[in-house]
């Protein structure tokens, strides 16, 4: 019978006939469900980026019912194509297909998933085109496929459809519309068979937590990475790097790393990836120098080799049939040209103390990366190098630190399915602070990490709004990469600046708790409020008054929550932009505090805030608890005690596990952390007391004396 099957599946293949494939579901993990549909290719998302689920992690997370009627999935393999089909039920929203800039509901959208830089519409073309979403109804869909996908979410109507719309007169039905409404979620992927997986919650964030496990887990970086980073102008040299590194500490400005722009390199676009000697005549004597004063060194790169490059002739023959910028494109699916590769950064970069790097254009534009023509050594073709070579720069160029025994933490510009476990953040030449902040809020859905850098401004209002956004997200950064910005380039607000970054190096023990739940929990830190219990989104439409003559399929838009979001389980956060006095925040199911203050802010609630251009609206849950430390200017280094002082908000009782380890290695992974509890309980007076379980022997300890403050009276 198993030969007759493949004997069918072989003539419905080659004659082209449509297959509906068995939905056989496998469940690989506990929520996890995997279908294999015709012949998946060899190279996938997953073999990419070459991690392994966390399967400890993921039998936490306990068992769970298939999400969806398995009967109403539909599969098909046609023509070379693979056809998929979801269910929708009315009032369910969707969320995800990457990292989108602009909407955080994608129910109705009809998008193509393609690496490329943000071109200022979600379309699916983005610096993360990964091919997961995420149900309101607590269920996901993952399509482990290295190719450009086609997405209808819920935007198809079939003639078999189970709960088809109605027909309208359009002349007469004041509610007729272009879109009928669509009751599944289809999916052509342009490759014979695919593999797909399903997750179930029961809750939203379960989802994103079993889909981030599945990746290996959120990354865990070093502390340092969590503190402030300044981008220098491109052609600074070694002296103009010590000088303002210099310049930070006499003014006490936090700073924990500095990235390097292009000039470093003897050449760029193409790359030498060799130190400009005129610039940087003694580039480890210049490392070594900067790390005695706690600052690292990142280097900027593209990973495109400049026929002046000493590594060019070695590598040379491991490269595709297309240059970018008259640069060879390694094919980094082949061990020789890895080995060539990351030898010479490991030699000249991190074997000098280079602390990580800032890997730009490995995700568009169409005009100048390889064009879907050409061909590469390993016969991987263009469209599936496009969408994973930045899993291939994260993952391998990761291996060179943990190699080493040291932790990194960088900036890149291409991500997809199993990067979440890397500990890079994205970044990109798009500039509205609006869309930035709706790009941290998708991100938790996309299951990478994006900041909200700062660069330029028009105002000094405009600065600080920008400034505080980026102290809080997953990498707190100015990049004065092209004009030689700095926390204090506007003097009227350069007293507000240095508090929001002292502020985020008093949070450190908090930011790197939250990380370390990303890790062992799949927690993203930085997440939509989508995701948290007891936020019930009022969805409205807006119509616009029209002239038909103009425009005669206008449709009403959707008014979305895309301005505030959750830094960590404990804080909700609304940036304020340029230009505001005042703004409404919706805030969840429950008792919330203003973070300052600890004032009773509201309760499931629409509040307005004027909070002044110092600070940016923060508020905490009933029984947040905050661990704070001293506004340091570099991160503590492994092992030294730190004082705490931690901050409870509210009236309820609670619990924090409070995470350490040494902070900067992987000594983690074996077995070197600890989570230390933290309770505050009401006595019989009606008073809050704290205390912290002991530190376990032989377990790491940097907690020095902690003090408690109560923000509530």
């Amino acid at each position: 019978m198993k030969q007759l099957r493949i004997f069918l599946l072989t003539v419905f293949l080659a004659t082209g006939v449509a297959l509906r494939a068995q939905t056989i579901w496998t469940e690989t993990a506990p929520g996890v469900w995997k279908l294999a549909v015709g012949k998946p290719e060899a190279y996938n998302l997953l073999t990419a980026a070459g991690v392994q689920p966390n399967r400890p992690a993921l039998e936490k997370l306990g068992k769970t019912a298939f999400p969806l009627p398995k009967d109403d999935i539909s599969v098909r393999v046609l023509d070379g194509k693979t056809y998929l089909r979801f269910p929708l039920e009315r009032g369910e929203q969707l969320y995800g297909f990457g990292l989108n800039f602009q909407t955080v509901h994608q129910r109705g959208k009809i998008l193509t998933l393609h690496m490329d830089h943000y071109g200022n519409r979600d379309n699916g073309r983005t610096h993360s085109p990964t091919p997961f979403y995420v149900s309101s109804n607590g269920y996901g869909v993952f399509i482990n496929s290295a190719r450009y996908i086609t997405v209808y979410a819920g935007s198809g109507v079939r003639q078999d459809s189970k709960n088809p719309p109605q027909a309208q007169d359009r002349n007469t039905d004041k509610d007729w519309s272009a879109h009928p409404y669509s009751d599944a979620v289809e999916l052509l992927v342009p490759a014979e068979g695919v593999e797909v997986y399903v997750f179930g919650g029961p809750k939203p964030m379960e989802v994103v937590q079993r889909f981030n496990l599945f990746n290996g887990g959120g990354c865990l970086p070093p502390r340092w990475g969590l503190g402030f980073t300044q981008r220098v102008h491109r052609l600074y040299t070694a002296d103009s790097v010590r000088k303002e590194a210099a310049e930070f500490e006499a003014r006490q400005y936090p700073l924990d790393f500095i990235g390097l722009e292009p000039g470093w390199q003897s050449k760029s676009y193409p790359c030498t990836f060799e130190w400009d000697q005129t610039r940087f005549p003694d580039p480890a004597g210049f490392v070594k120098d900067m790390l005695t004063k706690n600052v690292r060194i990142n280097l900027w790169t593209n990973p495109y080799v400049s026929p002046d490059a000493s590594i060019y002739a070695q590598i040379k023959p491991f490269t595709g049939s297309h240059t970018v910028w008259v640069g060879a494109v390694p094919d980094l699916t082949i061990p020789q040209a890895q080995a060539i590769y990351w030898r010479q950064f490991d030699k000249d970069h991190v074997g000098i103390g280079v602390s990580g790097y800032k890997i730009d254009e490995v995700d568009g534009n169409d005009s100048w990366l390889w064009p879907d023509v050409a061909t590469f050594p390993s016969g991987i073709s263009a469209e599936q190098m496009r969408q994973t070579y930045g899993l291939l720069v994260q993952k391998q160029s990761t291996d060179l630190y943990h190699a080493r025994n040291t932790r990194t933490y960088g900036l890149v510009r291409a991500s997809n399915a199993g990067g979440s476990s890397f500990p890079y953040v994205i970044y990109n030449d798009n500039y509205s602070h609006q869309d930035f902040i709706t790009g941290l809020i998708n991100s938790g859905f996309a299951g990478v990490l994006w900041t909200p850098e700062v660069r330029a401004s028009k105002t000094s209002e405009e600065w600080l709004r920008r400034f505080q956004s980026v102290c809080f997200s997953p990498m707190a950064m100015i990049n004065a990469w092209a004009d030689g910005t700095k926390p204090w380039s506007f003097p009227d607000v350069a007293g507000q600046v240095k508090a929001v970054a002292q502020l985020r190096m008093q949070m450190m023990p908090y930011w790197y708790t939250e990380f370390a739940k990303y890790h062992y929990e799949g927690t993203p830190p930085f997440r939509a409020l989508n995701l948290e219990d007891g936020f019930i989104e009022k969805v409205e439409k807006q119509t616009a008054v029209t002239n038909l003559g103009e425009n005669p399929y206008q449709e009403a838009s959707t008014k979305e929550i895309k301005d505030q979001y959750m830094a960590g389980d404990q804080l909700l956060v609304a940036p304020m932009f340029t230009g505001q006095t005042s703004r409404k925040v919706i805030l969840p199911k429950g008792n919330w505090y203003d973070f300052y203050t600890g004032q009773y802010a509201g309760a499931g609630e629409v509040i307005t805030v004027t909070p002044g251009l110092d600070k940016i609206p923060v508020f905490v849950k009933d029984g947040g608890i905050i661990p704070m430390m001293p506004p340091l200017l570099h991160a503590p280094k492994p092992g030294q005690k730190v004082d705490l002082e931690i901050r409870h908000y509210g009236q309820k009782p609670a619990q924090y596990r409070l995470y350490d380890d040494d902070g900067e290695t992987f000594d983690y992974e074996k077995g070197q952390f600890s989570w230390r509890l933290i309770e505050v309980e009401k006595q019989k007076n009606g008073t809050l007391k704290g205390r912290m379980s002991a530190a376990e022997k032989g377990k790491p300890d940097t907690v020095g004396k902690v003090t408690w403050r109560f923000m509530t009276n």
